[in-house]
């Protein structure tokens, strides 16, 4: 009869989930390609799509990442099977968003033992905006995602089998799969050393070894066809996207690295973030004294040890990376803080503020020179209507997009964000263009905006939630003439 209850608790629950998941894709099938997954799924996916699926030399030069061409590999074996579109791509992402929510869910039955409460901490848990806003797009964070928790989880549980499958799977999806594994591995041996309390030379058994070295076999092949292949890994010979390593003094290293460091501390703590963090270390101090810390181990390990090979390597590059790559990090600490509600008299006045400081993370849009993580929260969502809209005045205005100028990741085909076989394409920013298709999701350098500002008058504007896209003519006067 208890295993019943169990089998039926299971199928209730992935039903539930099924049904989320589904909603979810529903309403995000008009959101097109945005920032890197252009590159990642569109420009890696369309030659795989052209001249077959497994053909991943044909991906040219300056499409290639280097990253494992994972998602793009299933792009085309879907484009193949079910027609090249949108709303395919989404639906390719389904079975991840489900199998996502799912190892969340294992995740935090792990850590929350009573009925109720699990359910208000998925919830919390599920509510960070960079989550949020992957699960939106055709994306390789959901995929790596899936196979980080499957992992994790089967560490928590000791499943070999599962643990294999989830590392083996993750060192494929991109190169951060792999630095994510490497953190699972520091993970495994602090749970067993600093948690279990026992001895390190017991953790390297051969039992370990063997499931460590099975689950690398799919990244070391794919490493070794790379080398073989293209002969070169990680630094594109073109630097398309600069050099990483390139510091002209130890000066310019260390005032980089103090950068950087300013840089991650803000993406931990951005889009409402701060609100948790701050809650956790303030309870942390003044609760130090009761706090049973053997209750919060477990979880502490695991957000600072989840992302640390990435954060790490984000400290000492010249470009730090995006608040995506940390959020494994993030939703450890986001269960971690529903944990300590309950050091508090007012659980449910605590849950609401953290709660409401997540969903309102989603609004946060900064000044134009202030550069935003546009993909990591879902601010970014009435773009693609008044996106839509720009396009369409340039179409009923005849302004020629081929000679329109625009901005990453907007300067490229139609087609590598609608997948729409529209292949009338902007061009890159000068500053000679006569027409620009701006928004305010484009970064710009100050350089830029600054000639935006003076050579160029908006002819058509559109504006919702503080996001915009305006079309611009530049000047008869402008100083790009002279």
């Amino acid at each position: 009869m208890k295993l019943r209850n169990i089998n039926l608790r299971a199928i209730y629950k992935g039903l539930i989930l099924f049904i989320i998941s589904l909603f979810v894709v529903s309403l995000s099938l008009k959101t097109g390609m945005f920032w890197d997954n252009v590159l990642f799924g569109s420009e890696m996916g369309n030659p795989l799509f052209q001249n077959g699926i497994f053909k991943w030399n044909s991906i040219p030069l300056n499409s290639d990442a280097g990253h494992p061409p994972f998602l793009a590999t299933l792009l085309a074996t879907g484009w193949t099977l079910f027609g090249k579109s949108l709303t395919t791509s989404h639906l390719i992402m389904f079975p991840f968003v489900f199998g996502l929510l799912w190892q969340l869910s294992c995740f935090v039955d792990f850590f929350v033992k009573e009925k109720t409460l699990k359910i208000w901490a998925f919830i919390l848990v599920i509510s960070d905006p960079t989550l949020l806003s992957q699960f939106v797009l055709v994306n390789p964070e959901i995929i790596q995602l899936f196979f980080f928790f499957l992992a994790l989880n089967a560490i928590l549980r000791n499943n070999i089998y599962l643990k294999i499958i989830g590392l083996a799977f993750l060192g494929i999806v991109t190169y951060r799969g792999m630095m994510l594994c490497g953190g699972i591995f520091i993970i495994d041996v602090l749970i067993h050393t600093l948690i279990k309390k026992r001895k390190i030379i017991t953790f390297f058994s051969k039992r370990v070894f063997l499931t460590y070295s099975i689950a690398a076999i799919p990244a070391c092949l794919y490493l070794i066809w790379r080398i073989i292949n293209k002969g070169w890994i990680i630094s594109h010979p073109l630097e398309i996207w600069g050099n990483a390593w390139e510091f002209s003094s130890i000066q310019d290293f260390l005032i980089n690295f103090g950068r950087n460091i300013l840089v991650l501390g803000h993406q931990f703590t951005d889009f409402g973030r701060i609100i948790l963090t701050l809650f956790i270390l303030i309870t942390f101090y003044i609760k130090r004294k009761q706090i049973d810390w053997k209750k919060y181990n477990y979880l502490l390990v695991i957000a600072i040890f989840s992302t640390i090979v990435i954060y790490f390597t984000s400290l000492l590059i010249k470009n730090t990376m995006g608040h995506r790559y940390y959020i494994t990090s993030y939703l450890s600490l986001g269960l971690l803080s529903f944990l300590l509600i309950k050091e508090y008299r007012m659980k449910k006045f605590v849950y609401i503020g953290l709660l409401a400081s997540l969903l309102l993370g989603n609004l946060v849009v900064y000044s134009d020179s202030f550069a935003q993580g546009w993909d990591s929260s879902l601010a970014h969502l009435p773009y693609w209507e008044l996106r839509k809209k720009g396009i369409e005045y340039m179409d009923e205005n005849e302004l020629p997009i081929k000679e329109t100028a625009s901005f990453f990741p907007n300067s490229t085909s139609i087609d590598n964000i609608d997948l729409n076989g529209d292949m009338r394409s902007f061009i890159k920013f000068t500053g000679k263009e006569k027409f620009v298709f701006y928004s305010n999701v484009y970064n710009l350098s100050d350089y830029n905006l600054e000639i935006l500002d003076k050579d160029y008058s908006t002819i058509k504007s559109y504006t919702k939630r503080n996001v915009r896209v305006q079309l611009m003519k530049r000047n008869s006067n402008s100083s790009q003439d002279e």
